[in-house]
C-alpha cells in the first residue's frame, strides 16, 4: 500500500474524530436527542465494517485497528446509550456517560488514523 493511501485512511480517521466532536457540540447546543443517537449508530456501522475490511486487507496495523474498533464500539454504547435512556426514561445512563462516550469515539477515530500510519510491514 502506498503512503498516499495510508494518508487517506488517516485523514478519514481524523475526519471521523472531528465529526464526532462537532456532532457532540451540536447535540449539546440543541439538547441532544434520540435522532443523534440513531445517526451515530448508523454512521459508525459502515465505518466499523470498513475497518474490519482494512484489517483483513493488511492496510492498517491489525492490533491497533482492532483496539480502535472496540473503543469505537464502547464509545457508541456510552454515547448512544445515554442519549437513548434520556429520551426514553428521562434519566442519564450514569453521570458523564455521553461525554465519556464521545471522547472514546474521538480517540477511536484517532487510533484508526494512527493504525494506517503504523501499519506493520510484511
Amino acid at each position: 500500500m502506498t503512503l498516499a493511501t495510508r494518508l487517506l485512511i488517516s485523514l478519514a480517521g481524523l475526519s471521523g474524530a472531528l465529526g464526532v466532536g462537532l456532532s457532540a457540540a451540536a447535540a449539546h447546543m440543541t439538547g441532544g436527542n434520540l435522532t443523534t443517537a440513531a445517526q451515530f449508530l448508523l454512521f459508525h456501522a459502515p465505518g466499523l465494517l470498513a475497518l474490519a475490511a482494512l484489517i483483513s486487507a493488511g492496510a492498517v496495523h491489525p492490533t491497533l485497528a482492532q483496539v480502535a474498533g472496540y473503543i469505537l464500539v464502547l464509545g457508541l454504547a456510552l454515547f448512544c446509550g445515554d442519549l437513548a435512556r434520556r429520551a426514553f426514561a428521562g434519566i442519564a445512563l450514569f453521570p458523564r456517560a455521553a461525554p465519556t462516550g464521545g471522547v472514546l469515539l474521538m480517540l477511536g477515530w484517532v487510533l484508526v488514523a494512527a493504525s494506517a500510519l503504523l501499519r506493520l510491514r510484511g
